[in-house]
């Protein structure tokens, strides 16, 4: 398991247009995902112990922004053949047993994964109405694999904050994560 952090918010970055396959078996645009306060894109996968051990507090943080204008979506764009975890059928047990009120979508062809420059899971890319880059950190903090609750997650605070200024916080800390299982 190689761990990698993510690059530094590219501030104003626009979001990258996708037609994917959802676990509920329709194809999504980032038109029809996206909020009318913002739009929280994350890469993640079903193996990954980073994902597995802030997926409650992503479900969670996915309903409070909700509240708030804010829509999200998941993508999965991990090598299914050497990682069968991450398959469709799979992602579709995933989702069910954590409850996602948020599309989960296969990025097959790695082609999303790539346009984003997404580069492990969890990944997080935070937009705001105009679909331009404001965030792109981490949930919280993690120790030995364990959320470190000391109130709301940055995430959400970096969201709360997009959906009433537009505008990210300036000092983020990376995500890290996994490597995307890349088929080449």
């Amino acid at each position: 398991m190689a761990l990698t952090k993510t690059p530094i918010c590219d501030f104003g970055k626009k979001a990258e247009e996708f037609k994917l396959k959802s676990t509920d078996n329709k194809i999504l645009s980032l038109t029809d995902i996206k909020g009318e306060k913002g739009t929280l894109i994350m890469f993640i996968c079903n193996h990954c112990p980073y994902v597995k051990a802030i997926i409650k507090d992503l479900v969670d943080d996915c309903d409070e922004i909700k509240k708030i204008g804010i829509n999200s979506a998941a993508i999965c764009s991990n090598d299914v053949k050497n990682y069968p975890e991450d398959s469709f059928e799979k992602m579709i047990e995933f989702a069910k047993e954590n409850n996602f009120k948020f599309p989960y979508l296969h990025d097959d062809t790695q082609e999303i994964a790539r346009k984003y420059n997404a580069v492990c899971t969890p990944d997080f890319f935070a937009y705001n109405n105009k679909l331009e880059l404001q965030y792109r950190g981490r949930i919280r903090e993690l120790k030995d694999l364990k959320p470190i609750r000391n109130g709301d997650s940055e995430l959400l605070m970096a969201l709360k904050q997009i959906s009433q200024t537009g505008n990210g916080p300036k000092n983020q800390i990376p995500s890290m994560g996994c490597n995307i299982k890349w088929t080449k």
